[in-house]
């Protein structure tokens, strides 16, 4: 039997590692109000019908698909399926337009084809260069979609032809990733916090609109006129006089004003 093997300088490289997420953390900490505001603007957006368009290259690609999966899933408790669309699973359309129109419009047309004003376009890149994906986020702009990056260091390309970026504070690809997906998470969770707030609004709104109703239907009640008529015994108006004291008649009881003509009984009419 031999002992496990020992990868020399394992322990080293590891530290290193995490040695560069620890550096980047204290910066990184900064974004937790955008992801915030991200997550509930996202949320109203989803609630409300829109979607959600992501995608990235290479490891951002399967961070893009990652994301989208936990929004048409879940994150951790069940709710509705919400529409996002991760532009890199698309095989067929990718190697279409790809060979069509070039590698540079791989997301932008797709964009033209699924964004809609006021939708959400989530781009992903570890340097911010990448010419696809800045040509996207043109694209978004043109049909009016809301743009946002995930990127490295900035200033970078993408980050400045966004509306807003979150860029991860690291010279390492990796760590940059690595903090992508803690974003995608954390972008989730804020969605799902504001779930229930929309919920509790909505049906404030409907209760207000319940009562507004039945106040509006209490007050246009038609209520029976007070009887006019003169009373027993008084004269009415020319022609028309009460029925004689005493006088009994067969029939059906009438309600409303009873005319009577030369003191027989007529036909009831009734208000």
């Amino acid at each position: 039997m031999t002992g496990p093997e020992v990868v020399p300088g394992a322990a080293d490289l590891l530290d290193r590692h995490l040695a560069g997420l620890t550096a980047a953390l204290p910066a990184y900490r900064r974004s937790a109000r955008l992801l915030a505001r991200w997550g509930n603007q996202l949320a109203r957006r989803l609630v409300g019908g829109g979607r959600l368009l992501v995608a990235g290259n290479g490891g951002s690609a399967a961070e893009a698909q990652h994301l989208a999966a936990e929004l048409v899933g879940r994150l951790r408790d069940d709710r509705e399926p919400f529409s996002a669309i991760a532009l890199t699973a698309e095989t067929s359309s990718l190697t279409a337009i790809g060979n069509d129109y070039g590698f540079e419009e791989l997301f932008a047309r797709q964009v033209r084809a699924h964004g809609r004003p006021g939708d959400i376009l989530l781009l992903l890149s570890t340097s911010g260069r990448s010419a696809n994906l800045v040509a996207a986020a043109v694209a978004g702009r043109e049909v009016g979609m809301r743009c946002w990056a995930l990127t490295g260091p900035a200033p970078n390309p993408l980050a400045t032809v966004c509306a807003e970026a979150l860029a991860v504070p690291s010279a390492d690809p990796q760590v940059v990733q690595e903090l992508h997906l803690v974003s995608a998470h954390v972008l989730c969770e804020h969605v799902d916090l504001t779930l229930p707030v929309l919920a509790g609004a909505s049906a404030a709104g409907r209760t207000a609109v319940s009562a507004g109703d039945d106040r509006a239907a209490s007050a246009s009640t038609v209520r029976p006129p007070a009887s006019t008529g003169p009373p027993t015994g008084a004269p009415g108006p020319a022609g028309v006089r009460p029925a004689p004291a005493g006088h009994t008649r067969s029939g059906p009881v009438r309600t409303g004003v009873e005319v009577v003509v030369d003191g027989s009984a007529g036909s009831g009419v009734e208000d």
